[in-house]
């Protein structure tokens, strides 16, 4: 068993040694890099054992020990006995044996993505990176090599900001389940075992219930986290949800200060994102799974949500969204000054579905006319207008959104500000309200002056005149995604 000791005091001598300290007063100094509030879209992969069933979702490792669930009752049909095949027995299935990390840097490059955050260790605890931790990794077993380093190199060769995802904390109670009968999960295990601790289930609403991660296993997770940011120096660590109770803050307070204080000695400026407050405001970015604000928040945050509906990785019954309506969603957030991640589930082989790179080939067509208004943007000072509501929180990915012609975005870029209707109008009229001419006694959203308007993309001419019910525009071009209005103002 791998001695932490050593690799404890590291992490107490680098925060000691400041500029961060291990206290919310201290990383509160913290400011969100310029580079990320700029690249505004990025790709998040869940890649790991869970695709060799591929079957329900990334939750396989966990459903398969809950008697009565579809994926319990799928394993035994397809797999046999929990006594004879365990979900470790699914690790020399995972062979990876077409995975080429340069052709997917090519094909996220592609995308429009400016980072990308592999999951680095999900919830079911296989390490999907090279560790002197733990042997239960893909450099060791499975694949039997570094795939978040060969990933890692490729990108930044591609010229993309690499970061990486650590859903450790979870595995605390995410395989306990298989205790309940005859399974390969039983007493006693250990630290260094793949299923260890295998605790109950808590709430998972609760901030405090016993029985809370021990220090033994806390300590583990911090280290597995540093040896991530020593090993690979990402410039984002992305955290998962639970991780907001209460006996975890002392630990992520810790975390939180190591990789400022690394990122400092490397000269850059990093990122960690988090979910339900488990950071003190402004000390991180928070996140919103597969959801979004309804309005612009006065802070930059971050959605998370993949491109199939039902699972984050492979599955072989994947429900997968339209680029389109993924695109509409990236011009939202990013008016109401946040940025997308989006998820990729790979096939267990490495190769990444027709699906999925169909979608992610479509948003790269996409930017690559449009993103002058997405990329270096600025919020201006309304997000949009437009009859359609977006329901704000938490997995409402999954409610359709039917904008009309009437639904605008606006972003400001390098003197100009871009508005960006959601759906193309069929008669080619469009009426923008907010820049309607107002009388300049009367409280409005703009009194400036309008030089010129074109649309991006499209050869076709922009006719336009003003008045005081808006901005009136007649435009020929026709797209399945949103169009982007070019207005020079003065």
């Amino acid at each position: 068993m791998y001695d932490l000791s050593n690799y404890l005091k590291k992490i107490e001598d680098v925060i000691s040694g400041g500029p961060y300290h291990d206290t919310w007063e201290s990383l509160s100094s913290y400011h969100v890099p310029v580079w990320y509030q700029r690249a505004k879209f990025g790709i998040f992969i869940h890649w790991g054992v869970y695709c060799v069933p591929a079957f329900g979702s990334e939750w396989y490792s966990r459903n398969m020990y809950i008697q009565g669930s579809p994926e319990y009752e799928h394993h035994i049909k397809t797999y046999g006995p929990h006594t004879s095949f365990g979900y470790k027995d699914f690790i020399p299935l995972f062979r990876a044996e077409h995975f080429q990390p340069e052709k997917w840097a090519e094909l996220f490059k592609l995308s429009g993505a400016k980072y990308v955050v592999p999951v680095a260790e999900h919830h079911d605890g296989f390490q999907m990176y090279r560790s002197d931790i733990s042997n239960w990794n893909a450099f060791e077993m499975g694949p039997r090599r570094d795939v978040l380093g060969e990933l890692s190199e490729s990108l930044r060769q591609a010229g993309m900001v690499t970061g990486a995802s650590t859903h450790r904390l979870e595995h605390w109670f995410f395989m306990g389940r298989g205790k309940e009968f005859e399974s390969d999960i039983k007493e006693p295990l250990r630290r260094g075992d793949f299923y260890w601790p295998a605790m109950p289930d808590p709430d998972f609403q609760a901030l405090f219930e016993d029985p809370e991660p021990t220090e033994e296993y806390l300590q583990d997770w911090l280290a597995r986290t540093c040896e991530i940011i020593d090993r690979y120096r990402p410039k984002i660590i992305y955290f998962d949800w639970w991780i907001q109770r209460g006996v975890c803050k002392p630990y992520l307070k810790k975390l939180a200060a190591y990789y400022y204080n690394q990122a400092a000695k490397w000269g850059e400026e990093v990122v960690i994102n988090y979910k339900h407050d488990a950071f003190q405001f402004g000390t991180a970015v928070p996140d919103v799974e597969r959801g979004q604000f309804a309005d612009v928040k006065p802070y930059f945050w971050q959605t998370d949500m993949a491109i199939a509906l039902n699972s984050w990785c492979y599955t072989e019954n994947n429900q997968f969204r339209p680029a389109s309506d993924i695109v509409c969603d990236l011009v939202d957030i990013v008016s109401k000054n946040g940025c997308l991640l989006l998820n990729v589930g790979p096939k267990a082989d490495g190769t990444i579905s027709a699906e999925d790179e169909k979608v992610l080939r479509g948003i790269g067509q996409w930017l690559s006319t449009n993103g002058e208004a997405i990329y270096d943007s600025n919020v201006y000072r309304t997000y949009g207008e437009g009859p359609t509501q977006i329901v704000e929180g938490q997995f409402t990915d999954g409610i359709k959104k039917n904008f009309t012609s009437k639904d605008f975005r606006f972003t400001t870029a390098k003197g100009y500000l871009y508005a960006t209707a959601l759906k193309c109008s069929e008669d080619g009229n469009y009426c923008i309200t907010s820049l309607g001419r107002q009388d300049a006694s009367r409280q409005a959203n703009f009194h400036g002056i309008i030089r010129s308007v074109n649309v991006l993309g499209f050869d076709t001419p922009c006719t336009w005149n003003r008045d005081e019910t808006g901005l009136h525009i007649k435009c020929a071009a026709q797209s399945d995604y949103p169009i982007v209005f070019k207005i020079q103002t003065d």
